[in-house]
């Protein structure tokens, strides 16, 4: 018989699951796969960059403190290679902007301040010593740290990498994350739904969702609502995972199955949650894994991954900042309230005369997949019977933002 569960606030909620989720091993990884990974260690130049004193600029190579003019032009040193070639005075090179600095110079005039002919060169000004030459590390020192623990690999990072010789790094690994769907009413997207069915949008939705947040996907179909079939597909996407994440199944019905497979299985957290939508939204760990137990209506299976599973397989990537921003918003319109529960109302924000403005996606039922289209924000609504009013300032999670906040370590 199933567990009668208490129903338990979605900040209890979101606590229970972040206290159980840690960063996966990390892995030795290409640099070049690496992208928004997490470094697991500290990363330090093993040369100088760059490693010999080269040219900002094209022009040319002379002394500075050298006051013959014209000089004789004494050959070309471009970028790639040595030339044969000594600077003395009374003498100067051409030389192209990267192009090691040809022995005897000390610094670099501009073309554009020179003129040549015959052979011969005239600059039209000084220079100082070291001008437009770039010293042995200026950019990077040997042994120098370049990027640290924890760092978020973005372009920038993996070109740095990559300019250091570090074809490999060690970082901690995408999460892979099984997803099912579950009964037998659901049907592939490129069926033709029977009288009675519907096709399945819960799994590919979860699935982009999945893949959004950095972690990778793992579809396996659809269960239907017989025990033994769904115990197999769980277990089988657990040997191979490092999470699961399922829709349907959750609530009090007689073919609601996977809360007492979870029982059986592993150890479910919680299996209700004060909040709209999503409140049969289920959480257990099974041989060490994280199992999200969602509701079979898109609305409320979408909201509830936000919500809890993203900031989950985010700490499992390794990184810190796993909460999307929060900021006051101003209604446009009237709300009504809920004295049931707190709901997170799907919204569009827009930027206003400096304030944020947030617009009701409509309709908010949560089969009502076309809420979640547009929107940008959800609106943190209290439990409340009267209406939230036009003009009132709300809380909203911008949707469309990076997160910017980490959740407490576990103490």
């Amino acid at each position: 018989m199933m567990r009668d569960y208490e129903t338990i606030e979605a900040d209890t909620a979101l606590d229970t699951v972040m206290r159980s989720v840690a960063p996966l091993a990390p892995q030795t990884v290409s640099t070049f796969a690496a992208l928004d990974m997490v470094l697991a260690e500290d990363v330090f130049a093993n040369e100088d960059l760059p490693p010999f004193p080269c040219s900002s600029k094209d022009g040319f190579a002379v002394i500075a403190n050298d006051t013959t003019n014209p000089r004789r032009l004494i050959g070309e040193q471009t970028a790639g290679y040595i030339a044969d070639l000594q600077v003395e005075p009374g003498t100067c090179a051409r030389i192209t902007t990267g192009a090691p600095l040809p022995p005897g110079a000390d610094a670099v005039i501009m073309v554009e301040y020179t003129q040549e002919a015959d052979g011969m060169v005239t600059m039209e000004t000084t220079v100082k010593p070291r001008a437009d030459v770039r010293p042995v590390g200026q950019d990077i020192a040997n042994h120098q740290q370049v990027l640290a623990a924890g760092t978020r690999l973005g372009p920038q990072e993996i070109g740095l990498l990559a300019s250091l010789g570090y074809t490999s790094v060690t970082a901690y690994p995408r999460p892979r994350v099984a997803v099912l769907s579950t009964g037998n009413e659901i049907v592939e997207p490129d069926a033709q739904p029977a009288p009675g069915q519907i096709r399945d949008s819960n799994r590919y939705t979860l699935m982009a969702a999945v893949q959004r947040c950095g972690a990778e996907p793992v579809s396996l179909g659809i269960g239907t609502d017989r025990g033994d079939e769904l115990t197999a597909l769980v277990m089988q996407g657990l040997s191979t995972c490092d999470a699961l994440v399922t829709s349907g199944g959750v609530s009090m019905g007689k073919l609601d199955l996977i809360k007492p497979i979870l029982e059986t299985e592993g150890q479910v957290h919680f299996g209700r949650v004060n909040m709209k939508p999503g409140k049969p939204l289920t959480y257990a760990t099974v041989a060490g894994k994280p199992v999200f137990a969602l509701p079979g209506f898109p609305v409320s299976s979408l909201v509830s991954f936000e919500l809890f599973v993203r900031p989950a397989l985010l700490r499992m990537a390794g990184h810190h900042l796993v909460l999307r921003p929060r900021i006051p918003v101003t209604l446009a319109t009237t709300l009504q309230g809920d004295n049931g529960r707190p709901e997170f109302h799907r919204a569009q924000l827009t930027r206003e005369g400096g304030n944020w403005v947030a617009r009701s996606t409509g309709m908010q039922s949560s089969a009502r997949l076309l809420s979640m289209v547009g929107a940008n924000a959800l609106l943190t609504l209290p439990r409340q019977d009267k209406s939230f009013e036009a003009g009132e300032s709300v809380m909203a999670i911008m949707l469309d933002y990076p997160e910017s906040e980490p959740y407490p370590d576990p103490s």
